[in-house]
């Protein structure tokens, strides 16, 4: 009795473990798979392999250049108090000489270039005020397509030492050195006979901003004994010029009250054949 019951017992275990072992729905498939897979060629797999990554990787490409184009898309205004920057931006956009007074705050228009491709910018006139320049450039300066840098021409020898202390400010700012936009120095107010040419001012800012990057090396190096901290500016063991910077940068004498004065032109053609190109 007892081995027909321990017989039995061992029956239905059996059958318990067959039924359970059948339960599996996928295993024909995953057995094809299997199969499929082993008689293709190992070199025709690797093929697949790396057409799916390079699809992947020209996708992730084409996502970060479309979005670095869309949000880039502004042209900064930026210099010192005075230096001409809202009048610029008045004839930049309407052409029209108006008065203007020291701005406070921003202004901004979609400027649209003088070129074929009907290329369009938005234009920001940024405050010029030591006190206020820093806090607009951080709101705008991970938009800048191009900073147009506005120097006072006329004066450029009293202010060449701010002039150059700005212009480090910006270039060594870790969001400007990484999305490089295009600089354009433009030497304003050339209607003034004393005013300075571009090549003059490229010259002494070149070497201002030297003497700057070894006084601010030299800082930073007493403060924490490393002046990694910090972007460099140019080459290493050489003297700075603005042909070093990762940037495309180029100097351009305007006017943009013109020779005539209230009544005539602004002569700022070099600078607006300067924004149709990028």
């Amino acid at each position: 009795m007892e081995t027909d019951i321990a017989t039995g017992s061992g029956i239905n275990m059996e059958e318990k473990i067959d039924v359970e072992a059948g339960e599996n729905p996928f295993e024909p498939y995953l057995d094809a798979l299997k199969k499929v897979l082993e008689d293709q060629d190992s070199i025709f797999i690797i093929g697949i392999i790396v057409s799916l990554a390079v699809v992947v990787i020209t996708f992730v490409l084409l996502k970060y250049s479309l979005s670095r184009k869309t949000v880039q898309s502004a042209v900064l205004l930026v210099g010192l108090c005075d230096s001409g920057k809202t009048l610029l931006f008045s004839r930049l956009l309407s052409g029209k000489f108006r008065k203007t007074q020291t701005s406070i705050t921003d202004s901004s228009a979609r400027y649209k270039a003088k070129n074929e491709k009907g290329s369009s910018w938005i234009l920001i006139d940024l405050p010029g005020h030591d006190s206020l320049r820093p806090q607009y450039v951080e709101k705008f300066k991970s938009a800048a397509r191009a900073l147009v840098f506005v120097v006072d021409s006329a004066i450029f020898q009293k202010e060449v030492r701010d002039v150059a202390e700005f212009l480090y400010f910006l270039l060594t700012d870790s969001a400007v050195s990484r999305n490089v936009p295009s600089l354009i120095v433009a030497c304003n107010k050339q209607d003034i006979t004393m005013a300075k040419s571009a090549k003059l001012i490229r010259q002494q800012l070149e070497k201002e901003m030297n003497t700057l990057r070894v006084t601010r090396s030299a800082a930073l190096s007493a403060q924490d004994g490393s002046a990694g901290a910090s972007v460099h500016l140019g080459k290493k063991g050489k003297d700075f010029e603005f042909s070093q910077l990762p940037m495309k940068v180029e100097f351009l004498e305007c006017s943009a009250r013109g020779n005539k004065g209230e009544d005539g032109e602004a002569d700022i053609a070099s600078l607006e054949k300067s924004l149709a190109k990028l």
